[in-house]
């Protein structure tokens, strides 16, 4: 029997303080979640950005 591969799934990237679906990123599945300092157009200032998934 073949392994199965992991696909690629689809997760947002959400600000914490506005609650705004900023970002979409592809990536494996597992790991911990991110939690990054992106920017925020509605706030104009780099915010938290912490992953959720659809």
């Amino acid at each position: 029997m073949a392994k199965s591969k992991k696909k690629a799934e689809t997760v947002f990237l959400v600000c914490e303080e506005t609650g705004d679906y900023n970002y979409t990123l592809k990536r494996k599945a597992g790991g911990e979640k991110l939690r990054l300092k992106k920017y925020s157009p509605r706030l104009r200032r780099h915010t938290w950005h912490g992953e959720k998934k659809k």
